[in-house]
């Protein structure tokens, strides 16, 4: 009995020293370790979370205020051949499901967004077989012709780039230039969902493994494009799966400066060949806290309203500067996802945990592509 008391008065010895070391990180502006970072998501309390994300979150964005847009995704096609085991939204190619919208049924949903005061949209679709680079030159070209700056597009996943150069048989490099001539100024960072081999290897085989997927973003990056880091969780990835997706991140953001912003979502269970339970709101706050303190470098950290509707907001405590106010998106709608296209109602609730929102405008979407 001495034993165990004693080994649990150094376990907490261990716990308060780990804490310390953090405390004296965030204020002197030091680097988390993934020990650190394991800590975090394991140990700390929701409290010190709060209190160091908050913190850094300072160093970049006035304390009292967040971001947002209104926006909407388009799932152009649905048609997909990478069989993800997490997705409820695609169809084979011979599916009499499977659909590729027109140019006019593209427009139709943008004037909408426009209407609505929105002007960011994010296309997203699958690996569609016939869908090569061109079909997407076209349709981004005459978009920009259409609406010119009225609005801001995420053109692809880099996911989605990967498979279009592939069956194009061209370079990323050299698909990314010949988007950039038809008007495209953003690749997202979707399609990255948890970035290691091992998880990839267990729930979507057909999508690259993490470190093409790497090659790819860094290609996008050099081609002077604007991308993003995006991360689903709440699958069965480990904490070491996460942290390892962290790293990756973060080690391409320090090389490059090109990764513009952080958007985490839950994993949404619904009509889903893995099935499961979706993540509770606390483990997504404590998730936004850890990516804001391990990505020290990476200015926005963007919560998700898409999959958290007004819990997202309380994330904003959690280091978290900017949301997404989502018009649509099919793809996590039949997962399980619920829309709210009151913006006032959104606004509210952000309001309600004490910031200010402000409007994110087109010219502040634009980084490296504006230099």
């Amino acid at each position: 009995m001495q034993a165990e008391g004693a080994f649990a008065i150094l376990e907490r010895a261990l716990e308060e020293s780990v804490r310390n070391q953090i405390e004296e990180k965030v204020a002197s502006g030091g680097r988390m370790t993934d020990a650190d970072a394991r800590y975090l998501y394991e140990e700390a309390s929701l409290d010190d979370l709060s209190r160091w994300a908050s913190a850094v979150r300072s160093r970049f964005h006035d304390p009292g205020a967040a971001t947002y847009l209104v926006m909407r995704i388009i799932n152009y096609t649905n048609v997909c051949v990478a069989l993800c085991d997490y997705c409820a939204f695609y169809r084979l190619p011979k599916s009499p499901e499977g659909y590729v919208l027109g140019f006019d049924e593209i427009c139709a949903k943008i004037d909408e967004l426009i209407a609505l005061g929105g002007d960011f949209v994010g296309f997203n679709g699958g690996f569609n077989p016939k869908l090569h680079i061109d079909w997407y030159e076209d349709l981004y070209r005459n978009v920009r012709a259409r609406y010119g700056d009225q609005i801001e597009f995420y053109a692809l996943t880099v996911a989605e780039l990967m498979y279009v150069a592939k069956i194009s048989r061209i370079s990323y490099l050299q698909a990314c230039d010949r988007l950039k001539k038809a008007g495209v100024r953003w690749i997202t960072g979707g399609g990255s969902e948890i970035l290691t081999n091992e998880f990839r290897s267990r729930h979507s085989p057909q999508k690259y493994t993490a470190d093409e997927y790497i090659e790819a973003q860094r290609a996008v990056i050099h081609s002077g494009l604007n991308t993003t880091a995006t991360m689903v969780i709440g699958f069965d990835e480990s904490i070491e799966e996460r942290i390892e997706h962290l790293r990756r991140v973060r080690a391409l953001h320090d090389e490059t400066n090109g990764i513009f912003s952080l958007l985490s979502w839950t994993y949404k269970p619904d009509n889903t060949q893995l099935g499961g339970h979706e993540l509770s709101h606390e483990a997504y706050w404590r998730h936004l806290a850890v990516s804001r303190l391990y990505l020290d470098k990476v200015k926005h950290i963007r919560t998700s309203v898409l999959t958290q509707n007004e819990h997202a907001l309380h994330g904003l405590h959690f280091g978290a500067d900017d949301f997404d106010v989502p018009l649509e998106d099919e793809v996590t709608q039949l997962a399980g996802a619920t829309i709210n296209r009151n913006i006032e109602e959104i606004l509210a609730a952000c309001r309600r945990e004490g910031f200010q929102p402000h409007y994110r405008h087109i010219a502040q979407h634009a980084t490296r592509s504006a230099h």
